[in-house]
């Protein structure tokens, strides 16, 4: 298969999805949806930080104490309500259809330098494919940088594994049992191992050539969930800050249409967190129900984070 980049295409929405169901990429340059986005991000992580420069912060933080603050800080970020008013802003400007196109909340990650901080809640990605953890093939993802970044602390890619199957443990992974024991403020003690059930290759994967794509901060990454991607060992000297989310277009999610599904053996589906971007309501039930697999009674179909359980207590 031949790989393509395209930069700043202006094809609409419905000919971008077909090219990254067809494993291409497409890198955008600076949008003023997007820098609204990080700015609003950088905003909070400078307030969390407390004067020190979060690139560096971890230089002369302790790491249980710089856990502490990316587990209160980054939830923070997930769940605020102008997080979802920017990614409705930045989905319009792309030209995708609000009424047919749902988003699932915003994850900020950092990628800290020289292994200060690599497991729990600042993960480094192994190769994987984001079908792996239940997303569905028609799923897209958009990747940003907070702050400038360079090769040395962006994300790679790795097209060869497009239309190469990999033998992984994604068998044993199930979204809504990950939901009940997997997530929540745990997650930030994992600091010197992360025993979590992440699937993986259980091959040894050649990662050469790979790519890394590096845009300015308000510029973007779109990729679908079938691509092999990791991210790069960070040797950079400074924190990476980036956000993700990730987006299903109704009617290809109706169809089953998307990437094909080469090596993907996981249960459950993430279906159920996209919100529409037009009113944030959810993904039609019938719609669901076509990802359903009889494994719905085995955890918690859709997480709640702690302060909403408080909050509501019937939720789960």
């Amino acid at each position: 298969m031949s790989n393509t980049v395209f930069h700043d295409s202006n094809v609409s929405d419905d000919i971008r999805r077909q090219r990254l169901y067809d494993g291409q990429l497409f890198v955008y340059s600076t949008r003023p949806s997007v820098i609204a986005l990080a700015k609003f991000a950088r905003a909070m992580i400078e307030d969390a930080f407390a004067g020190l420069d979060p690139r560096t912060a971890q230089n002369t933080m302790e790491v249980e104490r710089y856990a502490d603050l990316l587990s209160k800080l980054k939830p923070q970020f997930i769940h605020h309500p102008e997080s979802k008013r920017h990614l409705q802003s930045i989905i319009e400007d792309f030209g995708c259809d609000p009424e047919k196109t749902y988003f699932d909340v915003p994850r900020m990650r950092s990628s800290t330098s020289d292994n200060y901080l690599t497991t729990g809640i600042a993960f480094a990605w192994h190769p994987h494919r984001d079908t792996w953890y239940s997303a569905p093939a028609c799923q897209i993802n958009w990747w940003l940088p907070i702050y400038e970044i360079e090769s040395d602390n962006a994300m790679a890619f790795h097209p060869r594994y497009w239309s190469q199957p990999v033998r992984n443990s994604s068998s044993e992974y199930n979204y809504y049992v990950w939901n009940k024991l997997h997530r929540g403020e745990s997650v930030a003690k994992l600091i010197k191992n992360d025993p979590r059930p992440l699937p993986r290759a259980t091959e040894p994967l050649e990662l050469d050539p790979q790519l890394r794509l590096i845009c300015p901060v308000g510029g973007l990454i779109l990729f679908s969930a079938a691509q092999m991607h990791s991210s790069v060992p960070n040797t950079s000297g400074v924190t990476r800050f980036s956000i993700d989310f990730r987006t299903v277009h109704l009617d290809d999610a109706a169809t089953r249409h998307g990437a094909p599904n080469i090596d993907s053996a996981c249960s459950g589906t993430v279906m159920r967190d996209y919100l529409r971007c037009s009113d944030l309501s959810g993904i039609p039930e019938e719609v669901i129900s076509l990802y359903d697999d009889g494994t719905e009674s085995g955890g918690e179909l859709l997480y709640v984070p702690k302060p909403a359980r408080e909050e509501n207590p019937q939720a789960s």
